[in-house]
């Protein structure tokens, strides 16, 4: 199986106003970022408005992103859904097109208990041959991942990273000690990276690396290096796009930086609102400082 490490941009989805997926300007997107030395793509996480996009759309936005990847870094395309019969099949599904991995997310309307979250992310695991991600972020979903549960997945030998968008870097250390290194933690943008790095995690999965990637690559060689004080410097600078990101709609952020970049990504997909003018603003002056504009 293919090891997973380092920063991998979670991808917009590009959708034209016939919904039609904008293949160039997401296979640019991809190429841009491989260029900058990112360690992996992954379409149809948060960024990528999973939630809002039809099974067709979803099929072609991993399509697009597998053939502009070319195997030279690993796909691992996020698979949602409120039953275990349709993520399965997703999974299934992106297998067989040519993915690397599944990072998988828990969709609820009415609330799972413990054993139904447990067999949901089992059976996805069970489907596939590739590695999956298991993906928890306490404050949007319904029914979230508690340790006891992320203990019994760990067991599973395919279940080898999570991914933990809370805002709890004591909850980090908990579940690195229940997993006992059974599975590897990729932390969020809503964490500082770099303290996740030294408490021993393998990199993040995050929108914001679609906007910054050589800045985030940066960040994660000074980690590796374990040269901590320009880590953190260097972390200093770049919260602040993150503090913009909590502020405005994510997927609203995401696209207008790319737009600002020059890539034509359009806006989040309705009823999502595009950001506003000031919030566009906003998000071009972060970027300047940053240097990525």
């Amino acid at each position: 199986m293919t090891d997973f490490h380092g920063v991998f941009p979670y991808l917009v989805s590009p959708i034209d106003a016939d919904g039609e997926v904008k293949a160039q300007v997401l296979t640019r997107l991809c190429q841009d970022l491989m260029a900058a030395g990112v360690h992996g793509l992954t379409p149809l996480g948060s960024t990528g408005e999973f939630a809002y996009l039809n099974p067709a759309q979803r099929r072609r936005v991993v399509e697009v992103v597998v053939q502009a990847a070319g195997r030279q870094v690993p796909v691992v395309a996020g698979v949602a859904a409120t039953t275990i019969v349709d993520a399965v099949g997703q999974a299934r599904e992106y297998e067989r097109m040519g993915c690397d991995g599944i990072l998988a997310v828990l969709e609820a309307y009415f609330p799972v208990d413990d054993e139904g979250v447990y067999q949901y992310f089992k059976a996805i695991a069970d489907a596939v041959l590739l590695p999956v991600v298991i993906y928890t972020n306490p404050n949007f979903q319904r029914s979230d991942l508690k340790l006891p549960v992320i203990g019994r997945l760990s067991h599973i030998p395919n279940i080898r990273y999570i991914k933990d968008a809370s805002f709890n870097t004591g909850r980090l250390l908990s579940i690195m000690n229940v997993v006992e290194g059974r599975m590897e933690v990729f932390a969020a943008s809503s964490h500082v990276p770099a303290t996740v790095m030294l408490m021993g995690g393998a990199g993040w999965m995050a929108g914001p690396a679609c906007l910054v990637p050589r800045q985030s690559i940066a960040l994660y060689d000074l980690c590796r290096a374990g040269q901590w004080s320009e880590a953190m410097a260097l972390q200093r600078r770049l919260w602040s796009i993150n503090q913009v990101f909590a502020t405005f709609n994510l997927a609203a952020c995401i696209k207008a930086g790319l737009a600002l970049q020059g890539y034509e990504v359009g806006h989040p997909l309705a009823p999502q609102a595009p950001l506003s003018t000031d919030g566009v603003e906003t998000v071009r002056r972060v970027l300047c400082e940053l240097g990525a504009l």
